[in-house]
């Protein structure tokens, strides 16, 4: 996806990741669905917290490809409705391994509303960021549940999700990175700053919230949030521009590492 070319060097346009994306579509397509039929043995405290997730990965993406589109890029427009149909696709996996648990699928969530009021209030770059909040804290949560879950089933459907979400921070880093370049440094750091303080916040949150989860998969709630936090010091760097490059993907293979700091 990125060539590097030296500090902070990116191949122009989105037609590269919108093959990414399309790529990752395929494999999926050909690997198919987990063996649902073999069912699901989850503790309540997993039912519960794998439900609020569930509620996050479900919408349509309405308000967020609005934007896209009025920003004029058409080719960043196809990559972002790629990525919300991954999205859908994590509501989807998440709401069959509830049904093979036996649980139902939630209507809302007051975390879920709280960040969709929000994002929806902002221009494209503040709603990829506070985006960005909620695939940063995903990436730590998936994680656990993959290395962690008691239930194989549900360590499989985690680690779908986390491919995917691994490929979608640096898609997001990029296009906030462009978003911000003409902002002077001092602006860009108070941006990221910003957000670093937002995300350790939800991770708070999520923390409390899912502590219960968290600890079956052997995760106390203080190593969730350190981990959320050390992890968005890449991430900041690459939004700010401090001397970054991107780690590339292995050719027509939809994977990607994460932004690394040079």
């Amino acid at each position: 996806m990125f060539k590097n070319k030296g500090s902070g060097s990116v191949r122009p346009g989105y037609g590269d990741w919108v093959r990414d994306f399309e790529a990752a579509r395929e494999e999926r397509a050909a690997g198919g669905d987990p063996e649902w039929e073999r069912g699901a043995r989850l503790p309540a405290a997993l039912v519960r917290s794998v439900q609020r997730f569930q509620v996050g990965e479900d919408g349509d993406g309405a308000e967020l490809l609005a934007k896209a589109e009025r920003a004029g890029d058409p080719e960043y427009t196809a990559a972002a409705r790629l990525f919300v149909a991954e999205e859908q696709n994590h509501a989807r996996l998440l709401a069959a391994v509830l049904t093979a648990a036996g649980a139902n699928t939630l209507g809302a969530h007051w975390t879920d509303a709280a960040f969709v009021r929000l994002r929806r209030l902002l221009g494209l770059r503040l709603e990829l960021l506070v985006l960005m909040v909620a695939e940063v804290v995903a990436l730590r949560y998936y994680r656990a549940l993959r290395d962690g879950s008691p239930d194989p089933l549900l360590a499989e459907v985690a680690g779908r999700i986390l491919a995917d979400e691994e490929r979608h921070v640096p898609f997001h880093c990029r296009r906030l990175r462009e978003g911000f370049a003409r902002l002077p440094r001092p602006a860009k750091r108070a941006v990221t700053t910003a957000w670093r303080a937002l995300l350790a916040g939800a991770a708070v949150v999520v923390a409390a919230d899912h502590g219960g989860a968290l600890r079956r998969c052997g995760v106390t709630r203080r190593a969730f949030v350190r981990d959320v936090v050390f992890s968005s010091v890449r991430m900041a760097a690459v939004i700010d521009g401090r001397g970054v490059t991107f780690a590339a993907p292995a050719e027509g293979t939809g994977q990607h590492g994460y932004p690394q700091v040079a």
